[in-house]
């Protein structure tokens, strides 16, 4: 399926008719569970290169995340780094001295594209598509920090620019690798709390935290025009987005909460706390979307919010994730109803309601979600998860671990670049995530109009678009500064 640019409206025949709805989400399904396969560049005898080989690896913004993310890919070559701010990614430059270094990711990967076999992507949010989609052009597996875009657009073109090219990808949400993870689907596909209706997930985030300040929200833009360090090329930090004066306001790390650099609360947090959710409830896309938050400016997101959405009943049977075990895709792996479900997002220090059956000395924690079934509840923290009522748990005990384990977040997408199957959190599966978490952004920013405050937006994922607001539709997508295409 394809978009034109222009209309924001996708060529989605399949012979002479559209796509339905189920065969978009089926599409998904068989899109997740195909096979990839490397560049030429890296290509051994027999088609793929031996896990054994090394990779050869370049970063792009490797300053923070993408430090850390290197660090865990340490089995490989790092052979170019790239990085607007030389001397925040001094501590990275200086663990791999032989990587040479760019601050141009476009330059670097024009003189570098015969050596390099993958990319690891963690600049802010608004380049992200830029950096990910010039690798996938040259046929470089990608690992891309969350939420992968900026605009749910991208997030489409991301997926099916990735599909084409059929190489290994990864979005960097770390705990769908996790025993938590599988653990939680395997408790929910037994039938132990019966049908999930709603859920609820939450986060601390923006707000300040037991340990540490996150960044600002509910601000307006900071006056003064202080110097552009003489280490950072401010030019290639704002990218795509309008232009505007340095300020430290923005960078290195605290451009998360502005709208034109970053995707806020849900951004950053909803595509590690959604993955489990939509794997256990084999989620896709939402129905509605709705919003309500504190006052909205054209700056910067709310302090606080609320985003409601809406899924469709789903059919047990059909795997739209990426846990496929031959033999298990009847009652063990999701036969279960699945009913309609309404899913509540929190941010900024707002809670959901405690239920009535929760111990006294249970504390939901800053940070956590709430699957509410027919028999029971769960709930998750960052640690672990617990049924309720207590009465469940020796059956919980007995749910047996069908699922294969991980054998680890960043070795899947290394695996996946060498040949092997597809990561857990390839774009097949992190492209439509991350569309669904984006989509809440769009709902809070069509607050700033009061006629569409806390409206209901209606969603067409094969259409792509709202159904009942064009103002909505206009959030979809961004414009780019002059200079820069996707």
């Amino acid at each position: 399926m394809t978009i034109d640019r222009m209309s924001n409206q996708p060529n989605c025949k399949a012979g002479s008719r559209l796509f339905t709805r189920r065969e978009f989400v089926n599409g998904l399904a068989l899109a997740s569970a195909a096979f990839q396969v490397v560049p030429g560049s890296v290509l051994g005898l027999n088609g793929a290169t031996p896990p054994s080989e090394r990779l050869n690896l370049a970063g792009i913004g490797v300053g923070g995340q993408g430090g850390a993310d290197l660090a865990q890919m340490s089995s490989e070559n790092i052979v170019a780094l790239c990085d607007v701010d030389w001397a925040h990614a001094a501590g990275t430059f200086k663990r791999y001295p032989q990587a040479k270094r760019y601050k141009d990711y476009r330059k670097m990967l024009d003189e570098m594209a015969d050596r390099i076999d993958a990319v690891v992507v963690a600049t802010p949010d608004h380049t992200h598509a830029f950096a990910t989609m010039a690798a996938l052009r040259l046929n470089k597996g990608v690992y891309c920090e969350k939420p992968l875009t900026h605009s749910v657009w991208e997030a489409r073109q991301v997926a099916q620019m990735a599909r084409q090219k059929n190489v290994g990808t990864q979005m960097g949400n770390q705990g769908q690798a996790s025993e938590q993870t599988r653990r939680l689907c395997e408790l929910v596909w037994s039938g132990l709390i019966g049908p999930v209706h709603e859920v609820h997930i939450w986060t601390d985030r923006p707000s300040q935290g037991l340990f540490r300040e996150y960044w600002p929200q509910g601000v307006d833009r900071p006056q003064g025009t202080p110097p552009v360090p003489e280490t950072l090329d401010w030019d290639l930090w704002i990218g795509p987005a309008p232009m505007r004066p340095y300020h430290p306001a923005y960078a290195p790390f605290r451009w998360r909460g502005w709208w034109d650099f970053g995707t806020g609360a849900l951004g950053d947090i909803g595509c590690h706390a959604f993955d489990p959710v939509f794997r256990a409830l084999k989620l896709g896309a939402p129905l509605t979307v709705q919003a309500s938050s504190s006052r909205v400016n054209e700056e910067t997101f709310p302090v606080a919010s609320m985003v409601t959405y809406h899924f469709p009943a789903r059919d047990a049977s059909v795997q739209v994730n990426n846990y496929h075990v031959k033999g298990l895709e009847g009652p063990a792996a999701g036969g279960i109803p699945m009913p309609p479900v309404k899913l509540v997002w929190y941010d900024g220090g707002l809670r959901p309601p405690r239920p009535a059956a929760l111990p006294d000395g249970v504390h939901m924690g800053d940070n956590g979600r709430l699957l509410i079934g027919e028999r029971g509840f769960i709930l998750g923290t960052l640690e672990r998860d617990l049924v309720f009522p207590e009465s469940l748990r020796p059956e919980a005990d007995k749910v047996p671990r069908s699922i294969p384990r991980s054998i680890g977040h960043y070795q899947e997408w290394l695996q996946a670049c060498k040949g092997g199957k597809p990561a857990g959190s390839n774009f097949d599966w992190a492209g439509p995530l991350a569309e669904a978490v984006l989509l809440g952004n769009v709902a809070l920013r069509v607050q700033m109009r009061q006629e569409l405050t806390g409206k209901m937006l209606r969603w067409d994922p094969v259409a792509f678009r709202f159904t009942n607001s064009t103002q909505a539709n206009a959030f979809l997508r961004r414009e780019y500064r002059q200079g820069w295409t996707l």
